[in-house]
């Protein structure tokens, strides 16, 4: 890993654990309860995809709080800048996490092949 994927590594994990905080100062109920799964800043850190659970909205309240959410990304990036230290803070484009629904659906999948695999041996070994 090279010191530039270091750097970007450190500054995901700080931005996961200070935008909730940010978030927690808002007195907007739709978006100050939101969870942060994941961040992925670009190669440069100026732009930083910020990942949310959507586990408990319906797709009206995830549009709603994304809508929020692009309103007061200014001021999470000013409260980043300021609890760091930083000059700059990245850019921050905010989406729903699908992530946990797709390794969900590929747990059940694995679950189908695991209850049918069993079947397909014994059919082997009874041609044996």
């Amino acid at each position: 890993m090279t010191q530039e994927e270091i750097k970007r590594h450190r500054v995901e994990s700080v931005l996961r654990e200070i935008i909730p905080e940010a978030l927690g100062t808002l007195d907007d109920d739709r978006i100050n309860g939101l969870t942060v799964t994941t961040v992925v800043c670009s190669k440069g850190r100026s732009d930083a995809k910020v990942y949310l659970e959507k586990s408990f909205l319906t797709d009206k309240e995830q549009g709603e709080a994304l809508r929020q959410l692009r309103v007061v990304s200014g001021y999470i990036q000013n409260h980043c800048k300021q609890s760091e230290g930083w000059f700059k803070a990245p850019r921050f484009v905010f989406e729903f996490d699908a992530h946990p629904e797709h390794q969900s659906k590929m747990e059940d999948l694995f679950k189908q092949i695991a209850s049918r695999k069993p079947v397909e041996d014994e059919d082997s070994n009874d041609e044996s």
